[in-house]
């Protein structure tokens, strides 16, 4: 069935939104929707912590955010007026063969900080500006501006000075496994069988959080009790029990969202961790 405008509408405004905040009202846009890349200026003084390394902002920045890299805002100040957009990796690519996570600000490991100068500040608060102005407007092809002015955004960003100086905390065990659990739970549910699991393995989280597996496996253990590859497989054992109990989905296709290859693969894993085959769940 065909959709309507309204329902291709309603489908863009969730996969894009743009808003301006101050110091009365929502400072930052937290990590918390799990879809979501974020662009967004920080006004005021405040430190940035990720896995084991913290950013300190004293001035103007412009802060890039991957769905899969878990961070955390510290302020340490008085905020000014600020702008976020969020949009997800369907929008960016909606009329583009270029990946989001292929450019720089967004790639894990790279620089994700930048500070405009004095004379660069005014036009990047003017693309937001007009990025407002189209998404409050009737136009048909509004999301398409505004895909350009993201694009944009991020080539203007790049002509900037990058943070590259971070304190390393050498004491980041608990945040780590905090960290990891957080991005863990943010795999799931798996809602559609489209969606498939993208980080199965220590390395993968790893990667994410930008630290040596070898150091989350230290952290995940000592905070835990348990490693982190246990904490994997129980998560998957439980979205897979609650997909064979809940839908109709056959067992090759819950297989495949879960990131196994052929369903004999994911038989074995399942049969060997929870004790039965995935057909027997369902009698």
């Amino acid at each position: 069935m065909q959709k309507s405008a309204l329902d291709l509408s309603q489908i863009k405004r969730a996969q894009f939104n743009v808003q301006r905040y101050s110091a009365s009202g929502q400072k930052i846009l937290p990590y918390s929707r799990r879809d979501y890349y974020k662009i967004w200026i920080i006004s005021g003084e405040g430190h940035l912590h990720y896995a084991n390394k913290t950013i300190h902002i004293d001035r103007p920045a412009i802060v890039f955010s991957n769905p899969l890299v878990p961070y955390s805002f510290e302020s340490a100040g008085p905020w000014g007026t600020g702008y976020m957009c969020i949009f997800t990796d369907e929008f960016f690519k909606n009329g583009s063969r270029q990946d989001i996570l292929q450019l720089p600000p967004f790639k894990v490991g790279q620089n994700t900080v930048f500070f405009p100068t004095e004379s660069q500040l005014p036009h990047i608060h003017e693309l937001y500006e007009k990025m407002l102005e189209e998404i409050n407007s009737e136009y048909q092809h509004k999301y398409d501006i505004l895909r350009n002015y993201v694009s944009l955004l991020i080539y203007e960003v790049l002509k900037m000075e990058p943070v590259t100086s971070s304190i390393t905390q050498h004491d980041a065990t608990t945040r780590i496994a905090g960290l990891f659990m957080d991005l863990l739970g943010r795999q799931f549910p798996i809602d559609t069988p489209e969606r498939i699991l993208k980080l199965r393995k220590p390395a993968d989280y790893a990667f994410h959080l930008s630290i040596h597996v070898n150091h989350l496996n230290h952290a995940i253990n000592a905070v835990t009790g348990k490693s982190t590859t246990t904490h994997i497989t129980e998560r998957i054992i439980n979205e897979a029990e609650a997909l064979l109990l809940n839908t109709d989905w056959s067992v090759a296709d819950i297989a495949y969202c879960l990131g196994f290859a052929y369903p004999t693969y994911f038989n074995n894993f399942f049969k060997k961790n929870a004790g039965r085959t995935p057909l027997s769940l369902r009698k």
